[in-house]
């Protein structure tokens, strides 16, 4: 009995950073583990690719790479050309990131295929009218739409479409980990964040705050994880608010150090804001592989963080510039760690992409 096939189509793929790469790894592998011969079409996104050619290799499923090219135009036109050829060989196709969606939606003017997109944030909360239009028509054209989170599902609640909310999930056996960690971090308590470090993340958002909360917590330190892209904006500002010393930048580190990072800290922090452009946190991946190893979170209302934090559960959700519910949030995590370390486990075990998953295929057949 042959295969049933699926196509996805990708903005993004590791091994180079990016949510919605990760969230495609894992919906192919675990598509592959449920018996789908799969196959992604992503961009090449690095000049030397030899790091992309070693991970494709010995993934169970097939990867075609855009190779990257000085002229866009000429990428664009490769990533259509390779979508038809996908288009003829499968039975399904999955749509991820702003110009898949476009270009998949295109493809389907001429291949009647079962379609779905997973719509994210960032890519339907466009503020160029014209790409908004765009994106709304390419959007009707799936007959299912995902979104990652129910912030995400209601940027596009005026399609009156009925969307399916399947939240990110990890892979649980990634994280199971020793309890412990030899690695010390600065500070009591110990703050951290994950993800590039840039305005949208939040991580300005934080040290804003460090002020107020040294006065309650003087030993308290911030870390922060993850491509330093605006770093140095932010320790000038760390430095004018005379906070410089209780803020460290480790910029990326391997997989390895990142779960001994994590287990040195006592709660993890993101006060994701919008960016001027329209970026938004869909969801905040990196809350649930905290909390998978036990570390409650601080997240930040109005974004997609209200869907990865269990508020009062695996952690609190607070208003960004509302240093009060936050210094109210910290001091009762760090008083019943023992309730909160077991309740963010808990929570991050309903994501596990064997559960996650299945909410797909029922989709799918």
């Amino acid at each position: 009995m042959n295969k049933p096939k699926i196509l996805i189509v990708t903005s993004e793929f590791p091994p180079q950073p990016g949510g919605i790469g990760n969230h495609a790894y894992y919906l192919a592998l675990y598509l592959t583990k449920n018996g789908y011969a799969v196959t992604v079409i992503a961009d090449q996104r690095d000049v030397d690719n030899t790091e992309e050619i070693a991970f494709d290799a010995f993934l169970p499923f097939v990867v075609k790479r855009i190779q990257l090219k000085g002229v866009r135009l000429f990428m664009y036109l490769n990533r259509i050309v390779k979508t038809f050829g996908g288009l003829k060989q499968t039975d399904h196709v999955i749509a991820t990131g702003k110009f898949s969606l476009w270009n998949v939606a295109f493809c389907s003017l001429f291949y009647k295929r079962n379609t779905m997109a997973v719509i994210h944030g960032s890519e339907v909360n466009l503020r160029v009218a014209v790409l908004k239009k765009l994106i709304d028509l390419s959007l009707k054209r799936f007959e299912t739409l995902v979104a990652v989170s129910g912030y995400t599902s209601r940027l596009v609640g005026h399609l009156e479409r009925d969307i399916q909310v399947i939240p990110n999930g990890i892979d649980l056996s990634e994280w199971q980990v020793n309890t412990s960690s030899e690695t010390k971090l600065n500070g009591t308590p110990v703050l951290t964040t994950v993800g590039r470090v840039s305005s949208r993340k939040g991580q300005l958002e934080v040290i804003k705050l460090l002020p107020e909360l040294l006065k309650v917590y003087p030993h308290a330190h911030y870390h922060c994880v993850g491509i330093p892209t605006e770093a140095p904006d932010f320790i000038a500002q760390a430095k004018a608010l005379g906070v410089d010393n209780h803020v460290t930048f480790h910029g990326t580190v391997s997989d390895a150090d990142l779960k001994s990072l994590l287990l040195a800290t006592d709660v993890f922090v993101m006060l994701s804001v919008e960016s001027s452009t329209g970026d938004v946190e869909g969801f905040g991946i990196a809350i649930l592989e905290a909390n998978a190893l036990g570390i409650p979170a601080i997240g930040s209302k109005g974004c997609g963080i209200a869907d990865a934090i269990k508020d009062g559960v695996s952690g609190f959700l607070v208003d960004v510039q509302d240093v009060a519910a936050f210094g109210s949030s910290l001091n009762t995590l760090l008083n019943e760690q023992d309730k909160f370390k077991a309740q963010a486990k808990a929570w991050a075990a309903q994501h596990d992409w064997n559960q996650i998953v299945k909410r797909y295929l029922l989709h799918l057949s």
